[in-house]
């Protein structure tokens, strides 16, 4: 099979959830013998790292990358808003990418256009004209239900009112255009649910994250760590990584003052590097996140909002680490509460947990050990690009009778 991957921000190296859940599609499909092509936009913020992509990586995907201006423009985002339009979708609009793309699709023919974010649905016409291929949007999450709960959490009113219009234009956008694809690939099953309730009349089938088996690096567990990473230029990970050090940290710190909080991630803001907050380490981005997870003894990802599944926790889970995390951040996850994984949405909740790991070994290992088994079972990343392939073959044979 002939895929063509167009990707909002370049897929590899695989930096963050978003890049690491691209990335995992395109290397299950290599693995079961399609070829693959990576059209990506890549942006200032998410630009393309050509020294640390291996040589295999660009035979194998020909990986082409345009330049797309995300910058916020206060001129077109106000007409944005007087248009009703979505100011997000609007932004990767660029003559640049739609020109590269139809010069691709005049050149090679695909069996399949898998999109990558409905940021990218307005090229969806320029495929359909130059292109008999089967067009597919791969979910990452339901957009607007993350704007819409970072929104709720704002205290500035100003600021409040208008990502709920962002919100609001957004999911707008995503019930009028969902039904441009052949078919929708969703990462969670509340996902799913969303879209075949808002109407989506195409079929939509749900296959997560997976997971690579990696090694870790054998190192040394330091005792009674924590640690969270994740990419700190997405909102909802600053607003977790607030109330953890505002509304849970002083307590597990009270209780369990030899207690050690690690935070790291991309971009991380300056106030944090800055912040002098007795137990807690924040060291920004790592060279080796893998390194990184692996001498920490628990994970903790307080997500407050957002949609989708947290890659970062199946990454974490597949190399046997216990894992806290909110109902929010367990979202798409076969879980079992106290087995594989432990859940906590209040502050009390989330530092009773911590103390609990923190003073019953046995407990955190076994937790652990189960959330490793879980993911080998279920988030095997060839397994899942079986189930995607399939679900391709579905939508071609359909179409074909």
């Amino acid at each position: 099979m002939r895929v063509l991957q167009l990707c909002n921000k370049p897929p590899y190296p695989p930096v963050d959830g978003g890049t690491m859940a691209m990335n995992s599609i395109t290397r299950g499909l290599l693995s079961r013998s399609c070829e693959v092509k990576v059209l990506t936009v890549k942006t200032d913020k998410h630009p393309v790292r050509e020294e640390r992509i291996p040589q295999e990586y660009r035979f194998r995907t020909a990986m082409e990358a345009v330049y797309v201006d995300l910058s916020v423009k206060p001129l077109p985002a106000f007409f944005a808003m007087l248009c009703g339009e979505s100011y997000h979708v609007k932004r990767y609009v660029s003559e640049e990418f739609a020109a590269k793309l139809r010069e691709i699709l005049e050149k090679e023919q695909f069996d399949v256009v898998h999109v990558e974010s409905i940021f990218l649905t307005p090229y969806v016409p320029l495929i359909r004209k130059y292109s008999d291929a089967k067009v597919m949007l791969r979910a990452h999450n339901v957009e607007h239900l993350i704007w819409k709960r970072v929104a709720q959490s704002c205290l500035n009113p100003l600021k409040k009112w208008y990502l709920k219009h962002l919100s609001l234009t957004l999911r707008a956008y995503e019930l009028e255009h969902v039904n441009d694809y052949d078919g929708i690939v969703c990462i969670t099953k509340n996902d799913a649910d969303y879209f075949r309730q808002s109407g989506c009349r195409k079929p939509v089938s749900v296959i997560p994250f997976g997971v690579e088996p990696e090694d870790v690096p054998h190192v040394e567990v330091e005792p009674d760590s924590l640690f969270h990473i994740g990419a700190m230029d997405w909102l909802p990970n600053q607003e977790s990584i607030r109330w953890l050090l505002e509304e849970v940290w002083p307590v597990v710190h009270r209780e369990v003052p030899q207690a050690k909080l690690y935070l790291a991630g991309r971009k991380m803001p300056e106030r944090w590097m800055k912040a002098r907050i007795e137990g807690v380490s924040v060291v920004g981005e790592v060279p080796d996140a893998m390194y990184f997870i692996g001498s920490k003894k628990i994970n903790v990802v307080p997500l407050l909002s957002g949609s989708g599944i947290r890659v970062k926790i199946i990454e974490a889970m597949s190399v046997g680490k216990t894992v806290i995390t909110t109902t929010v951040g367990a979202q798409g996850i076969d879980y079992t509460d106290g087995v594989n994984l432990l859940i906590a949405n209040t502050p009390e909740e989330f530092a009773m947990q911590i103390k609990r790991c923190l003073e019953d070994d046995d407990f955190c290992r076994q937790v652990g050990e189960a959330a490793e088994r879980l993911i080998a079972e279920q988030y095997d990343e060839g397994m899942l690009a079986d189930k995607l392939l399939n679900f391709y073959n579905e939508r071609i044979e359909y179409e074909k009778d």
